[in-house]
């Protein structure tokens, strides 16, 4: 044997032992990436699947690791990256179209993300989670019709289990059913949500605004309050609570409330507004006009804030300039559209 040929024949004896190292070590990369995710501990599973997927970019099980863990360790990009080259392998493996759907949306794509995430119900339509996901996709693009249908499927494929999203998805299925002018069916909604999980994030406050918009203002009143006791600086509830007080005629209520939500959120115009009203209410002309001009700079094209401003000023004896508010009034509601009877509350 010649030097050459010995010299090639040890290359590849070496190749062929790293390739066998490495390969043996697959099993080993794998186990250790389920544990590593049964821990929680996404890092390090993003870490073993990753070099599992090097060893074996043919192993389906590295490529559903490597796409999960990149979710969860929010490196959504990636996994899209990964998501779609391993759909392309296989194309009708459920998991892997679902976080596909998952990471497309993650990402702002929500038109590819509905796309996957329908194929994964087809391929598992016993899965509670996919329609879940599915309705979080279109609950950000305001379809909350297909969002109901989609929640409708989850709870009740889901309804012999309780988890972590049982109560959240009554929440959300509430709603859909109120932004679609299904109040009472949202009402009984929250109420499931709420009897599932007494703390659910915002629960009170969606069963608040359901009553709101029905006119029972003090079964609102008591909802909000509730909800304050989780979300003591939430602007938007503090706000909602005002304005319910203002509408149950509970005045030092109503502004001791929307004092507090226009300190927390400066840029909404609705509790400047309300403010005013209350205290314009409440006999002080002149503290409501400071409120009542803020509301006016946050949105001028409103004519109920112009208006409430004529009354305050000719209230404190400014009639000149009442005059002219007035006529921006009559102006600015020759020019408003009309509104539906919907009731739309912020959306969280």
């Amino acid at each position: 044997m010649t030097l050459r040929a010995f010299a090639i024949m040890v290359t590849l004896l070496t190749c062929y032992r790293c390739a066998w190292s490495q390969q043996s070590n697959l099993p080993v990369l794998l186990r250790e990436g389920r544990q590593a995710l049964q821990a929680d501990d996404f890092s390090r599973a993003a870490h073993d699947f990753t070099q599992a997927l090097q060893i074996a970019p043919e192993n389906l099980e590295a490529n559903r690791g490597v796409l999960l863990s990149d979710l969860q360790i929010g490196r959504f990009e990636e996994a899209v990256r990964v998501g779609r080259a391993a759909v392309a392998k296989w194309h009708d493996d459920a998991d892997l179209q679902h976080w596909l759907g998952l990471a497309y949306f993650k990402t702002g794509r929500n038109s590819e993300a509905l796309i996957c995430l329908r194929a994964a119900e087809r391929l598992a339509p016993a899965h509670a989670d996919v329609p879940f996901d599915a309705a979080l996709v279109l609950l950000s693009d305001t379809n909350y019709s297909e969002a109901a249908i989609e929640l409708e499927k989850s709870i009740k494929l889901n309804s012999n289990e309780l988890n972590s999203n049982s109560a959240l998805a009554h929440v959300l299925l509430g709603r859909a059913y109120q932004n679609t002018n299904r109040t009472l069916p949202a009402v009984e909604q929250f109420r499931i949500a709420l009897r599932l999980q007494p703390d659910v994030s915002l629960g009170h406050y969606h069963l608040g605004f359901a009553y709101a918009s029905l006119g029972r203002n003090q079964e609102a009143i008591a909802e909000y309050e509730k909800e304050l006791q989780h979300s003591q600086h939430n602007p938007t509830v503090l706000y909602q609570l005002g304005h319910c007080e203002l509408e149950a005629g509970m005045l030092e209520r109503a502004t001791e409330h929307l004092r507090q939500a226009e300190q927390l959120d400066p840029g909404n115009a609705d509790a400047p507004y309300d403010l005013g009203k209350s205290l314009l209410m409440q006999g002080d002309a002149a503290a409501a006009l400071i409120p009542l001009r803020r509301a006016i700079a946050l949105r001028p094209t409103d004519p109920g804030a112009h208006y409430q401003l004529a009354r305050a000023l000719e209230k404190s004896g400014n009639k000149e300039e009442a005059a002219r508010e007035l006529g921006i009034f009559a102006e600015r509601k020759k020019t408003q559209p009309a509104t539906g009877g919907m009731a739309a509350g912020p959306v969280q």
